[in-house]
């Protein structure tokens, strides 16, 4: 008898394990609109990163970035319309991933659509380009590694427009 009730009670727990309202989580969607149109994402002379590749680590930056600057139970999505990574390609060197020169008139660029919401209610929506012409002045951008102008570039960008919730300029 009292092995019956122990089960009882530990079907009465999982059923109210699942119909107990759960914690809100932040959502970040990306999505990539059209990349094989996008300006400078991939690898056109055969040894640099493929656009495969390009888009993931993006898509990682911004779902991070996203997580971070949002509030449980809001849900960001952003459409990437253009990428136009820092620097360009230096077409015929030899190395393993391709060279890239960066140089302060080749700034990182993104085009982005993005909707903020909150359940059914939008509460921040905009499209713009998302560039920082003086990239290169800022100390803390020493890091090193791929992506790391885009990196910083959009971390500003979450904290900025996300976070704060600041208006985008006209």
């Amino acid at each position: 008898m009292a092995h019956v009730a122990a089960r009882i009670i530990l079907a009465m727990g999982a059923v109210a394990a699942v119909t107990l309202p759960t914690a809100a989580t932040a959502e970040v969607v990306v999505r990539f609109i059209a990349p094989d149109r996008f300006t400078d994402a991939q690898d056109r002379f055969g040894s640099g990163l493929s656009l495969r590749v390009t888009l993931a680590e993006v898509g990682r930056i911004m779902e991070r970035y996203g997580r971070e600057a949002l509030p449980p139970g809001e849900t960001l999505t952003v459409d990437v319309l253009d990428i136009d990574l820092a620097g360009f390609e230096q077409p015929g060197a030899n190395f393993p991933y391709g060279l890239r020169v960066v140089r302060d008139i080749t700034p990182p660029r993104f085009g982005l659509r993005y909707v903020l919401s909150h359940g059914k209610r939008s509460i921040l929506s905009g499209e713009e380009v998302v560039t920082d012409q003086s990239f290169l002045m800022r100390s803390s951008r020493l890091s090193q590694g791929s992506f790391s102008h885009e990196r910083e570039l959009l971390r500003d960008w979450f904290r900025i427009r996300i976070a704060e919730r600041r208006p985008q300029r006209n």
